[in-house]
């Protein structure tokens, strides 16, 4: 009991401090970090088996969930279907969209015209497109955010535009004298050259 007890108290000194050992006057075995006896030996004590661990790193603050756009089941192009086949000899086209649910706040629609942006966005579901080229085209429609972000896209669906040519209206209303310089299809370049005359008798 009594080695136990000394046992205990070994391990119950400081680490730092140093064991001394000695009889008292009884014959019993001592063991004190502060010795009083000129006969107290020092103890070379084995190093503990304690392995500091080293502390816990700190978590990372758990990341906060990206920003989700509202969704949209649908947006579509109601007009003109598409590879419709448009004839309009100003180059006008009407464009209509839906989407489900409606537009919501702070959100707008843009039409694309070949890939570009056409006009200004609109919260209206109406577009006036005007003196578009003769030809085939690529018309897609967006919505897009207060930030310019876009929330959803059509596919480019295709549309042909069919509008009479310089030549086919100048052949089917020909030009006058006067409408040389006011009609697109009249320039001046091609007004022909009028008769000289000398006092009021044409020239040979």
């Amino acid at each position: 009991m009594r080695t136990l007890l000394c046992l205990l108290l070994l391990t119950c000194l400081p680490a730092f401090a140093g064991v001394y050992t000695y009889l008292d006057a009884d014959g019993n075995r001592v063991f004190t970090d502060q010795p009083r006896r000129a006969n107290a030996e020092r103890l070379e004590l084995a190093p503990t088996n304690r392995a500091d661990l080293p502390a816990p790193a700190a978590s990372p603050p758990p990341a906060l969930p990206p920003v989700l756009l509202p969704a949209y089941q649908l947006l579509r192009i109601t007009l003109p279907e598409p590879d419709a086949t448009i004839r309009d000899n100003s180059g006008g086209l009407l464009v209509t969209l839906e989407s489900e649910p409606g537009l919501l706040e702070e959100h707008s629609y843009r039409v694309l015209l070949d890939g570009k942006p056409y006009g200004a966005p609109a919260r209206s579901p109406v577009f006036a497109l005007d003196n578009i080229d003769r030809g085939t085209h690529q018309l897609a429609a967006e919505i897009i955010d207060g930030e310019g972000r876009i929330v959803e896209r059509t596919p480019n669906q295709p549309f042909h535009l069919k509008r009479i040519s310089l030549a086919q209206k100048r052949q089917a209303n020909p030009c006058q004298g006067d409408d040389y310089g006011v009609r697109p299809e009249c320039p001046l370049a091609d007004k022909p050259a009028e008769p000289r005359r000398l006092l009021g008798l044409p020239l040979p």
